[in-house]
């Protein structure tokens, strides 16, 4: 079982930055595909990015792209999110996801953490 701990959220003002962290335990981190999803209130879940197994190539979410950064450090069983400039509609719980392959079907998720961005 694939255990996925997120940390990093908090209330922010508009323009702040944040960023989330994910460790990962229960299996070798380096054979996972890594994401990050977020959860808006009233809003279904959707992808903000994903990461390669050894982070040679991500993808974003439209609203994401130029503004978010995913990584990842394999020696530290760990993915980040740098979030930039961030804006009150990115409010929402963010969750680390990981996925045996990139990039996904994602199969696990973490409890998340959540971003509040006040205008």
């Amino acid at each position: 079982q694939v255990h996925l701990q997120e940390s990093g959220g908090g209330s922010v003002q508009t323009g702040d930055s944040l960023r989330l962290a994910c460790i990962v335990s229960g299996r070798t981190f380096s054979t996972l595909s890594m994401g990050w999803y977020r959860q808006a209130p009233g809003k279904e879940r959707e992808f903000v990015a994903a990461i390669t197994k050894y982070g040679d190539d991500a993808t974003y979410e439209t609203v994401a792209a130029g503004r978010f950064t995913i990584s990842r450090d394999n020696s530290k069983n760990t993915v980040w999110l740098q979030m930039n400039n961030l804006q009150p509609e990115d409010t929402a719980v963010y969750y680390c996801a990981a996925a045996p392959n990139y990039p996904g079907p994602f199969h696990w998720f973490g409890q998340g953490t959540q971003v509040t961005v006040s205008s």
